[in-house]
Parts: C-alpha cells; sequence; structure tokens
C-alpha cells in the first residue's frame, strides 16, 4: 500500500512541478498536464550538405521508448508522433525552445499538438513539452553525405491539454 502511494504522489506531482519549472519560451499558461513520461532512445543525424556546401550532421529523427516507472507504455519518433499502448496518438510541430541548463544537451521544446487518433491518454492533448533532456546532441562536420549517426538521449515529455 505505502509503495502505491508514493507512486501516485509522484504521477500526481511531477507534472506540477515540470510546469513551474519551465522557461517562458516554452510554457503553456492555462493549460492542464494530463500525463509525464520518460523517455530513453537517440536522437538520429544524417551528414548532408548545408548552404554553404560543406558537409554537416543535420538532425533527421527521434526514436525513443516511452516509460512510466520503467516499463515501456509507447513510442516517439519522426514527425514528430508520440504513441501510447492504448492506441491513442499525437503529432506535433515546434513552436518554441529553451537550451538545456547543462548548455550540453538537446534544448527544451514546447510542440503544438497538429493531429492526433485515438481515444486514450493522449486524446484532446494541445501541447507536449521536451524538458529534462540528458545528451543527445551531435554537431559538427561530416565526412560522407548520407551516413547516420545516433546519439543517446533522454528526456521527458509532458502532454497537456487546454
Amino acid at each position: 500500500m505505502h509503495r502505491v502511494l508514493i507512486g501516485l504522489s509522484c504521477v500526481i506531482a511531477l507534472p506540477c512541478m515540470a510546469q513551474a519549472q519551465v522557461p517562458a519560451a516554452i510554457s503553456a499558461p492555462g493549460e492542464t498536464a494530463v500525463a509525464t513520461w520518460h523517455a530513453e532512445g537517440a536522437q538520429v543525424y544524417e551528414c548532408k550538405a548545408g548552404a554553404d556546401g560543406k558537409l554537416a550532421w543535420a538532425f533527421r529523427e527521434p526514436i525513443a521508448t516511452l516509460l512510466l516507472d520503467g516499463k515501456t507504455i509507447g513510442r516517439h519518433y519522426a514527425g514528430p508522433n508520440w504513441e501510447h499502448m492504448d492506441g491513442s496518438a499525437v503529432v506535433a510541430k515546434a513552436a518554441g525552445n529553451a537550451p538545456a541548463p547543462d548548455g550540453k544537451s538537446i534544448p527544451w521544446l514546447k510542440l503544438d499538438v497538429t493531429a492526433s487518433r485515438g481515444s486514450g491518454t493522449l486524446s484532446g492533448v494541445s501541447t507536449v513539452q521536451r524538458i529534462n533532456t540528458v545528451s543527445g546532441k551531435h554537431e559538427g562536420a561530416c565526412e560522407k553525405a548520407g551516413s547516420l549517426y545516433s546519439a543517446p538521449y533522454a528526456a521527458d515529455y509532458v502532454f497537456l491539454k487546454k
């Protein structure tokens, strides 16, 4: 019984704490957190020619597992898309960003939901925030166009409704 109560208080308290600590650039005033899930995976980069003709690493897509209490509950992939095992899913587009506090990890993001499906947990979600990022950056020159690099990362995703 005690363990269940601790787990519930963390699930309820985490979205509230996460909301209070986000920078203004990614805040979602008036919205309420419905879920906060941890993600572990990779930010995939592709070697491409830039505007200057030089080869450099460019972000291609995320590939991550969504976790709750250490158990897989869904996935996150190109789009960007988030799918929950209950069949609900959202697609979003970047609407704001803030540097990661450690200065070395991928930025924190605010994403506006552009499409959704299913009637589960993600039903009615209007905004997704990516916070608490760890690693995931890969920058600089590369040698062969089309080559890929997977940079391991972790983050928390907060799903909000208006």
